[in-house]
């Protein structure tokens, strides 16, 4: 069955962990009382990129910043869509310097960039899927960056509330298997019920009525922090049910442990910002 699912090449933009350390505490997962083992974190990191390129992905770099440890979750950093850059504006004022060192990248790459208005943390909370952007609030994004990212875009938004502070993050508690491109579907995602308010949890039923639900178990193992090419999903070893089942349903999974990054609350794909240079 794993046969029928195609992979799509990607491009993937990546900061090295040099300067990486738990400083703060901004969720439940970080403890500054925690040492970070940065060689351990070098090491899984290079090992994340060097499977990306393995799966013919093509993988970019922005340098890294000393004095901003948590610059390696590239994902916070933008949504890219269509080659236009929707860029961030951290909720902790402790992150708020990471949006200049991208935003100068994109911009250096061509790209043309915006700056929201009100709190939005790129990749975290908005998520490409297919005809429309799912988009997280409830600890980070506000309500009034949907709006925005919508007017910047023009692709319909799909607001989903969370509500448990594991998942702070959008990218934590869902992530999409396959964006439906070219197959004429909205594509699917694999999402922990759990994270969301009843009335988001209903949305996503009706949305992906085959949706594939993790556990808690496989969501606390950052399972739904990963990232599909349509037929690998390069995620956590820890998630091991839930790898167990995207098997099952034909795709491919490509466990790379991220653990020393779970220290900070993130994983697979907070390190990775896709670079959409064409729309879905």
């Amino acid at each position: 069955m794993s046969e029928s699912r195609v992979p799509h090449r990607r491009r993937f933009l990546v900061c090295e962990p040099r300067h990486f350390a738990v400083q703060y505490a901004i969720n439940p997962w970080m403890s500054t009382g925690r040492p970070v083992d940065v060689i351990r974190a070098l090491d899984q990191w290079q090992a994340l990129v060097d499977t990306y390129r393995a799966h013919g992905h093509t993988v970019d770099t922005v340098a890294p910043v000393p004095g901003l440890p948590d610059m390696v979750f590239a994902a916070n950093c933008a949504v890219v869509v269509g080659g236009r850059v929707f860029g961030s504006l951290f909720h902790a004022p402790e992150r708020r310097p990471e949006s200049v060192p991208y935003e100068a990248w994109f911009k250096a790459e061509g790209f043309e960039v915006h700056h929201p208005g009100t709190v939005c943390e790129g990749e975290g909370d908005l998520v490409p899927a297919g005809r429309w952007l799912l988009a997280g609030t409830g600890f980070r994004t506000t309500p009034e960056a949907h709006r925005e990212v919508q007017e910047f875009f023009g692709l319909p938004v799909v607001s989903l509330t969370l509500v448990d502070p594991y998942f702070y993050h959008l990218d934590t508690a869902l992530f999409v298997l396959d964006d439906g491109a070219g197959t004429g579907t909205d594509g699917n995602i694999a999402y922990y019920p759990g994270a969301f308010s009843p009335g988001s949890r209903e949305v996503l039923e009706r949305l992906y009525p085959d949706a594939v639900t993790a556990t808690r178990e496989d969501a606390m193992a950052f399972g739904l922090n990963s990232v599909s090419d349509g037929r690998h999903v390069f995620i956590s070893p820890g998630a091991r049910n839930l790898a167990d089942r995207l098997t099952g349903l034909g795709y491919v999974p490509v466990p790379v442990d991220l653990s020393e990054f779970h220290k900070a609350g993130g994983g697979i794909k907070c390190c990775t910002q896709e670079i959409r240079e064409n729309p879905s």
